[in-house]
């Protein structure tokens, strides 16, 4: 099949990543065929390629996998024999050996990269015993503060696009409803019970006395870091939350106070919403934090219903702005990190970094940013705390490619190419080029160029026929071609392309 990798992504999207899945109970051939489909859909090709070995183990089987599919109770059954034997065609090399995963961050040893955020999947003891059992390095444990929030429900939405029905995930829910001793208990028996994992208490006070003992009281319970949560978009209260994260002069007396009251290291987690996040970063540095968390959520209005003009999470007929996550907002959060790491006071400052992380690209991505720890919330929410297996698998396989050693050999190596929109290349341009073997004739191409781009394209019958004079290298086709039949070609001087 031509398109491999096309079918991989429509395929092992309509897989509903059953808890119990069936077709891997059917499986005559004993293949873990959830978890194959699984490693497709988070882009670890070679994880899905080392679960069904070097042969075709479907070869000639009847497909009962197929035949317990849950999805054929929506639609039709994912076509996993199809799957299978489109992954038996792909070369790739399985590395045989993996790599170290783990660092140091603020000077506390981490097992890996990959840490629960601050959130709803990392707030009680039983979740986290789990988490830490399937191998995640540790958690931002969900916000702890000396009150307990009055919760609204429903309080989670999400955006859809096409068939993705999770673009974008919406919640308007506040701080820990546990009371503080109950999240301090948590703790305690979390690092007594998982001493090499790493506990980072998320606090949130409302004036400089709880933001003080608060620390003190996390340290004692056992935490190994602090995060102080300067960034959530939906608390009730006044001077708390994002409303802190947006004044740098707030954001500076708490991040005080919270040195006075603690030894540990301390993490300011910054609002992106706001124009300059440099400011409140530069202010919780200057007071005593030892490293940066960013993004927190995007404030946010999504789905209004256009019969009752309710939006959602509707709550008896009325809504509130709330914070957007998910992989829509990872454009976002590269960007902040950069702006935090292109500026000279914050240069050397550890972040951990969280906005949108799904798969291991995703988290090589954030490093290459940057980063030192990465933070996951909404991937968690939507799949479960299994993604740590590709996650792991798939950074360690790629550095085993790529030649890395250390997580840290990653660290920053996009900031130096990411410059300033004047020093970018004007002079030049970079035209299309045309794979007629992967061209299906839809057209598509055609109709960008000329309803958005510099009608530079006419439709012929072996393809699309490029208009060099016309054409100003913009690319539109490429992006929106769906068979991967358009490449980046040649470039040339502005003043030799005609």
């Amino acid at each position: 099949m031509a398109y491999g990798e096309i079918i991989f992504k429509t395929e092992s999207a309509r897989c509903l990543l059953c808890g119990r899945p069936a077709c891997s109970e059917a499986c005559e051939n004993g293949l873990d065929i959830a978890g194959i489909i699984r490693s497709v859909r988070f882009e670890n090709i070679t994880g899905a390629k080392r679960r069904i070995g070097e042969t075709n183990a479907c070869a000639g089987c009847t497909a009962p996998c197929m035949n317990k599919c849950n999805r054929a109770k929506i639609d039709k059954p994912v076509d996993i024999t199809g799957i299978v034997e489109e992954l038996s065609k792909i070369e790739v090399e399985i590395p045989k050996e993996s790599v170290d995963l783990s660092i140091d961050f603020l000077g506390v040893k981490c097992e890996n990269p990959f840490f629960l955020s601050s959130s709803v999947v990392g707030s009680n003891y039983e979740m986290l015993a789990k988490a830490f059992d399937m191998g995640w390095a540790g958690v931002s444990f969900k916000t702890i503060g000396l009150f307990v929030p009055n919760e609204a429900s429903p309080r989670f939405a999400t955006l859809e696009k096409e068939d993705n029905p999770f673009v974008g995930f919406k919640n308007i829910e506040q701080i820990s409803d546990h009371t503080t001793e109950e999240n301090l208990d948590f703790i305690r028996r979390l690092k007594a019970d998982y001493p090499k994992k790493v506990i980072i208490a998320s606090i949130m006070g409302r004036d400089e006395e709880e933001w003080m003992k608060l620390a003190s009281l996390v340290e004692k319970a056992g935490a190994d870091i602090i995060e102080c949560n300067f960034s959530c978009p939906q608390m009730t209260g006044k001077g708390v939350g994002s409303d802190v994260g947006v004044d740098p002069e707030l954001v500076g007396k708490y991040t005080a106070a919270t040195r006075r009251g603690t030894s540990l290291p301390i993490l300011a987690k910054m609002t992106p919403n706001i124009t300059r996040i440099e400011d409140p970063a530069k202010a919780a540095v200057l007071m005593g934090a030892d490293g940066l968390s960013a993004i927190n959520t995007i404030k946010s209005i999504v789905n209004v219903d256009i019969h009752s003009f309710t939006t959602q999470p509707t709550v008896s007929g009325k809504s509130t702005v709330g914070g957007y996550s998910g992989k829509a907002v990872k454009p976002i959060a590269l960007r902040v990190i950069h702006d935090i790491k292109k500026t000279a006071e914050l240069a050397d400052v550890p972040i951990s970094g969280m906005g949108g992380i799904e798969t291991w690209r995703d988290s090589v991505e954030f490093i290459s940013m940057g980063c030192e720890t990465l933070q996951i919330t909404t991937a968690v929410m939507q799949y479960g705390y299994r993604i740590i297996d590709d996650l792991k698998e798939g950074l360690s396989d790629y550095m085993v490619k790529e030649g890395f050693k250390s997580v840290s050999e990653i660290e920053g190596r996009a900031l130096p190419d990411i410059v300033p929109a004047a020093d970018i290349d004007r002079d030049t341009v970079e035209y299309p080029k045309f794979v007629r073997e992967k061209c299906v004739g839809c057209g598509r191409c055609y109709i960008s160029c000329f309803d958005g781009g510099h009608q530079a394209l006419e439709m012929t019958e072996t393809g699309p026929k490029l208009t060099a004079e016309k054409c100003v290298g913009c690319q539109l086709c490429r992006v929106v071609c769906p068979a991967g039949a358009i490449a980046s070609g040649s470039r040339v001087a502005k003043n030799l392309r005609h």
